[in-house]
């Protein structure tokens, strides 16, 4: 795990206060052991209180506002949510962008295999379009992928390392084309520079998809 460097002293006293916490929880030394599982008590200012809506409760509290602040570029340099699995970061992406304003534009991805894979070692009959739209795995965007001008991103593959597109690379969207989207690196050390991200084909990194498309 990544920390960031400190700005002060009393900044710097903290970040090891929580380093050491984090480490003590990794390494098992911390916490009550119940039923062969441990449990471990997290402090109230690292939780946040539900309401009606969980969903609502974690954006409000990342990211504050967001309807007035999110075409402050800074605003999205320094937060961001995880999850613990791929429905659940769907869910949260699909109720962010809906939160936004303007006009929302699907990307389809393709709805079947190279044809240079139609000859490899690969039953193909199985692979129709129904399967091909349902595949969820890391490291490939959905079948269906919606975006807004203004909402974060996150680059899957490495495109151009030395301009600053690499995996990881997070961008804010400023311009939705056909086939192409324009987007604006908002971290790593080309911060601010403008960009374009065409469609390409993905090779799948799941080795239960023996394909690209």
């Amino acid at each position: 795990m990544r920390l960031e460097s400190a700005t002060n002293q009393s900044n710097l006293e903290e970040l090891k206060r929580f380093s050491d916490w984090i480490l003590q929880i990794g390494e098992g030394r911390i916490g009550t052991i119940i039923n062969e599982k441990l449990l471990v008590q997290i402090p109230n200012e690292f939780l946040i209180f539900p309401s009606d809506n969980p969903i609502d409760d974690i954006i409000n509290a990342i990211y504050p506002d967001i309807v007035r602040n999110f075409d402050d570029t800074g605003f999205f340099q320094d937060r961001a949510i995880l999850a613990p699995t791929v429905e659940i970061v769907e869910e949260i992406n699909d109720h962010i962008v809906q939160l936004l304003p303007g006009t929302e534009k699907e990307y389809l991805s393709a709805d079947s295999i190279c044809g240079s894979d139609a000859y490899c070692d690969v039953d193909v009959d199985w692979i129709n379009t129904e399967f091909l739209n349902q595949i969820k795995c890391s490291g490939l965007p959905n079948h269906s992928l919606k975006l807004k001008k203004g909402v974060p991103i996150i680059l899957l593959r490495n495109i151009d390392p030395a301009g600053g597109l690499c995996n990881g690379t997070r961008l804010i969207v400023r311009d939705l084309g056909t086939n192409v989207i324009g987007a604006e690196i908002v971290s790593g050390s080309h911060i601010g520079d403008k960009v374009f991200i065409p469609r390409m084909n993905l090779i799948p990194s799941d080795a239960g998809i023996p394909f690209k498309f």
